[in-house]
């Protein structure tokens, strides 16, 4: 089949696994594409974490028709028995003649199906949208790869790079397009953080409610030295229902007693630069079984991550406003801050950049752009 069918076909797969965000967590996002003379007949996707895979749910769509097909998945097939037997011997049972995948699976469990399937006989090709499959699975590949938490920052921002138009001043920058995407964003991930000085200015839930309802509700994360949270903010009252963690320094104040008696998880981090020390508060979280963050604000948390190099990817929700003024996405962070953008949607009126920051060796094509006010 011709280079260009393959990467039409693994694109069509890649759509596919978007439709698992926030149920299949911590598991990757899979999408599976059956095709026979030309001709695409089963599809499938991994619906829910412990659900069958991909792999599995597009033979079964395909029945009979998978003997002698070309199967297309945007991860490398498993090769171990775990929640699910393992997907490469579901694909030679089935009698499938080739399959394609997109990117490789570093697991040392769950790695090495594409070598099982040679073996047996199967026809493999691998590597076909490679980076945009590892871009559906950033975090998941991060963690197998790296150490250290995954951290996304989100901002909702004016066309000047403005939070908001005064400072300490609760505004809804973007439209309710965005609000939504921001909750499906949420589902996805492993914890939502904010700083203190952002949890007592807007008060909010952190807790996705749109159409994805997540299998294990995010953690809520406030970074607060003093631990200084208002018992009665929105975030302590709702403490049994969703988990709140407070990151503060050793010593913090009384408050922490009034926080851990609704609920509330903290842990201790030093202090650094009038704060805490980011890295070591990243830390603190991973140790808590934490792998992914999004972080939502507020500027100067997100420009402290910046600075230190914290941040893998940006979520930047773009309105067509202009202030003129107020609180810059932005501030000087002492660095310049490499990025390239894989992807531009539209929310409204609304537009959103997701940009990836990361080593030149491992994003090609990256541009430069100062994270300077203004």
């Amino acid at each position: 089949m011709a280079a260009e069918d393959d990467r039409r076909f693994m694109r069509r797969a890649l759509e596919l696994a978007e439709a698992g965000w926030g149920r299949v967590h911590p598991n990757p996002l899979v999408g599976a594409v059956v095709v026979r003379d030309g001709e695409v007949v089963g599809e499938g996707y991994h619906t829910a974490f412990g659900a069958p895979h991909a792999e599995v749910e597009a033979l079964r769509a395909a029945g009979e028709r998978a003997r002698g097909a070309t199967v297309y998945v945007t991860l490398e097939p498993c090769a171990h028995h775990g929640k699910t037997p393992p997907c490469t011997e579901a694909l030679a049972e089935a009698g499938v003649a080739r399959v394609v995948f997109a990117a490789e699976d570093p697991g040392l469990e769950a790695g090495g199906g594409g070598a099982w399937l040679e073996a047996a006989g199967v026809e493999v090709t691998a590597g076909v949208e490679r980076a945009a499959a590892r871009r559906h699975n950033a975090a998941f590949f991060h963690a197998l790869e790296r150490p250290g938490c995954y951290v996304a920052l989100k901002y909702g921002m004016s066309l000047d790079g403005r939070l908001a138009p005064r400072a300490g001043e609760r505004v809804a920058v973007t439209g309710p397009e965005s609000h939504a995407a921001v909750h499906r964003l949420r589902a996805g991930f492993d914890a939502i953080m904010v700083g203190g000085e952002t949890a007592r200015v807007d008060d909010p839930m952190l807790t996705p409610r749109g159409d994805v309802s997540p299998i294990r509700p995010p953690v809520r994360v406030v970074l607060d030295p003093e631990a200084a949270l208002d018992p009665d903010a929105a975030l302590v009252r709702t403490a049994r229902q969703a988990p709140v963690i407070v990151v503060a320094a050793a010593g913090a104040g009384a408050g922490r007693t009034a926080l851990e008696e609704k609920g509330v998880r903290i842990l201790e981090a030093p202090r650094a630069d009038g704060g805490l020390d980011l890295g070591a508060a990243l830390e603190r979280l991973c140790g808590a079984g934490i792998r992914s963050v999004l972080c939502e604000g507020g500027g100067r948390l997100g420009a402290a991550l910046l600075g230190a190099g914290l941040v893998q990817r940006l979520y930047l929700f773009v309105a067509p406003t202009l202030y003129g003024g107020g609180v810059s996405a932005f501030p000087s962070v002492g660095r310049r801050i490499a990025g390239v953008t894989v992807d531009v949607q539209r929310h409204g009126g609304d537009v959103l950049l997701v940009v990836d920051l990361d080593e030149p060796e491992r994003n090609g094509g990256q541009t430069e752009a100062a994270a300077g006010d203004g």
